[in-house]
């Protein structure tokens, strides 16, 4: 039978493009229950179900009512509660709180994908113990988010670390004006660096369609136009790297996404961004997540201290 009232379990949920995920963490921090499920795309009351039916089977399987926290791709207006900025285009200008609110019938907490993966990994992953962390999502879209000693740092309008709506900064000519992005500008670092956009490349140069993960394989065969791909495309984050050294100064850049499991960008990219930092060493760390690809579920969990 489940308990119910504040039991210091938390749940947290990842809609992601591809998956969405849920995890119940105990209060001491260890995970007790986890499921994932594919996104269902371009259906806004399915999302609604999705997420409604992880909660339910997971405060089932544990026995307990929860807190719930979010992680979404885009963010809630601080004018409107509507979502925004999300690639998860289905998303954008619905009241996402306030439905899922409803459908629970509970309060809930609701934050940017990115931003949990950043506290997740600051709070005890790659990032622990250090005071600026910023969490990059490589994945269906390029997000990042900001964690000050082990807090989400939101901004004014609710966009900080909004680093893929950026233009790619120190386009070579055959960057310039760049890829079309769903925001309706051209040449941001989203469209040169999510996993559709590596595969894509790959594709133009080789006339072949292929996943991110062969792509690196035949890198490390010896395969000299994956290689060149990739090394393309180590350049272009360094550059797009350099440019939040410069502008932050992190003490470590933690990546997360499905491109974040590509090894040799640990190696490579921190070579590669020296020369575009404004300082005579760079200490910043290049790092993996500690949590793996369940970082940012856990860090919508974190969103409820274990009191509530």
């Amino acid at each position: 039978m489940r308990q119910s009232g504040p039991s210091g379990f938390r749940i947290g949920i990842d809609l992601g493009g591809t998956k969405t995920e849920a995890v119940a963490l105990s209060p001491s921090g260890d995970v007790v229950a986890q499921e994932r499920v594919p996104t269902i795309k371009g259906d806004y009351a399915a999302t609604i179900a999705t997420i409604s039916g992880l909660v339910t089977r997971t405060e089932n399987q544990i026995g307990q009512t929860c807190t719930v926290g979010i992680g979404m791709p885009g963010a809630a207006s601080r004018e409107t509660g509507l979502v925004k900025n999300a690639n998860s285009t289905w998303l954008i200008g619905k009241p996402l709180q306030k439905d899922l609110e409803e459908a629970l019938k509970r309060p809930i907490r609701l934050q940017n994908d990115a931003n949990c993966f950043a506290v997740s990994e600051a709070i005890d992953g790659a990032g622990k113990d250090t005071e600026i962390v910023f969490g990059v999502i490589l994945g269906t879209g390029v997000g990042a988010g900001i964690a000050i000693r082990g807090e989400c740092l939101e901004g004014r309008n609710a966009i900080a670390g909004e680093w893929g709506h950026n233009p790619l900064p120190a386009p070579m000519d055959d960057e310039r004006r760049g890829p079309l992005c769903y925001c309706g500008r051209h040449g941001c670092i989203e469209t040169f660096l999510s996993g559709p956009a590596f595969e894509r490349q790959y594709a133009e140069a080789c006339g072949t369609e292929i996943g991110a993960h062969e792509i690196e394989t035949l890198a490390a065969s010896g395969d000299s136009r994956a290689d060149a791909v990739m090394r393309r495309y180590e350049e272009r984050l360094a550059r797009a790297l350099a440019s939040v050294i410069n502008i932050l100064d992190p003490d470590v850049i933690v990546l997360g996404g499905g491109l974040s499991n590509i090894r040799r960008l640990y190696d490579t990219v921190p070579t590669l961004w020296e020369p575009h930092v404004f300082s005579d060493s760079v200490k910043t760390r290049l790092s993996p997540p500690m949590h793996g690809d369940s970082s940012g579920v856990r860090g919508a969990a974190w969103l409820w201290p274990p009191s509530l």
